[in-house]
């Protein structure tokens, strides 16, 4: 296998997706540390729901869609940037 082949699939992140890996430690890690990071996670995105409310209306659903297909690839980009995100936040207290 050569240089290249670790290049072959932009998913391919030592040997898995962000998504993949994010499985990975959320299924292997402390519980009570992935719990906490959850919880945490939900709470931010309820406060930006809460604020995309204000500025969209109530159709947030529908803003959001709209937005995720006129911006398809910085969606992916962000989906991908946020597992790693949240999976640093479990690893740095699992060690």
């Amino acid at each position: 296998m050569g240089y290249e082949a670790l290049f072959e699939d932009e998913e391919n992140i030592f040997g898995g997706s962000p998504r993949s890996k994010f499985m990975d430690v959320v299924f292997n890690a402390n519980n009570d540390i992935v719990r906490q990071e959850l919880e945490n996670f939900i709470e931010k995105v309820a406060v930006m729901e809460l604020m995309l409310e204000e500025y969209v209306g109530e159709d947030i659903n529908g803003a959001v869609d709209r937005y995720r297909a006129t911006h398809l690839d910085e969606a992916n980009t962000k989906t991908k940037s946020l597992y790693v995100e949240l999976m640093g936040a479990i690893l740095s207290q699992s060690e």
